[in-house]
């Protein structure tokens, strides 16, 4: 696919892209009623991205570039959640310069930014580094850091299956945030994996404006990238569950499961990233048009 230059402006409602315009809304913003109006009057779907400020780029960078898809949608940020520091992130140089890891192992690109502020203790020597996925592995190519393995599959379940076990004494350092479930551990552990867990980053719920709120309730869909966005979603907008989930894997599909979502208002694709959650978004948005025909 062919990617053109597209013009960013945060604070305004339209995105400009090759032809046409995709309706884009920042939730920090006051909305003007005339400057959007097309929206309304083309009957574009709101749909709402819940990731981290400033992590939202690439999805609606990826939406603007289907045109058919773009000229249907407005795009509403809504930040769930925020990063903070973990109680381990003191310690991590240190523990990473202090063993002789067989591996570390990174299973976000947040968890890859951690692990690149404190690369610098091994970057002379460094550890065999394993990445949960393509994205993972990107961030951390940004930062100078080789991967030697990627998982078939972007899942926890899957890289604890698929890690090759070196025999007795394979160890690994696992820089996790603080919210992540033990799945990636106990699966190693099993196996026979001496595990090293630090909680060097947390994931707490972003706390919205009454703007922001007002904004949330006009949503038909919400893209989740994370169960701690939908944590966050689900507090901010006081459990709201009516909206179709747009999850980019299974991990959140799960997640959305077990927080009670009906079954049909849920869709992920088979493997996690970027293309592959538009397409399931683009299966959400022509499922809406066709109920309302």
């Amino acid at each position: 696919m062919k990617r053109g230059k597209e013009c960013f402006v945060v604070a305004t409602c339209f995105l400009p892209l090759a032809t046409g315009f995709l309706g884009i809304q920042h939730s920090k913003f006051a909305v003007n009623s005339n400057t959007c109006s097309l929206w309304a009057t083309n009957e574009r779907i709101p749909i709402a991205v819940t990731r981290e400020e400033g992590k939202n780029g690439k999805l609606i960078e990826e939406i603007g570039l289907h045109e058919d898809l773009r000229s249907q949608v407005e795009i509403l940020e809504l930040p769930c959640i925020e990063h903070a520091s973990g109680p381990d992130y003191e310690i991590l140089g240190e523990t990473l310069a202090s063993g002789s890891w067989t591996y570390v192992v990174v299973t976000s690109p947040e968890a890859a930014k951690v692990v690149a502020s404190a690369w610098d203790a091994v970057r002379d020597d460094p550890i065999p580094v394993v990445a949960v996925g393509k994205a993972t592995e990107k961030v951390l190519a940004k930062h100078n850091i080789p991967v030697s393995f990627v998982p078939s599959k972007a899942t926890a379940e899957t890289l604890a299956q698929e890690l090759e076990f070196k025999g007795e004494g394979t160890s690994l350092l696992y820089p996790a945030s603080a919210k992540a479930r033990d799945t990636l551990q106990s699966g190693l552990e099993a196996r026979g994996f001496i595990v090293k867990r630090l909680n060097t980053y947390d994931t707490v719920t972003a706390e919205w404006t009454e703007d922001q709120k007002e904004i949330a309730k006009r949503a038909k869909i919400a893209c989740f990238a994370s169960p701690s966005s939908i944590k966050g979603w689900l507090i901010n907008t006081d459990n709201n569950k009516d909206v179709i989930a747009v999850c980019i894997g299974e991990t959140s599909a799960t997640a959305c499961r077990g927080h009670s979502w009906s079954e049909s208002q849920i869709y992920y694709p088979d493997a996690p990233g970027i293309e592959a959650w538009v397409d399931s978004i683009k299966a959400a948005v022509e499922d809406i048009k066709v109920s309302h025909v």
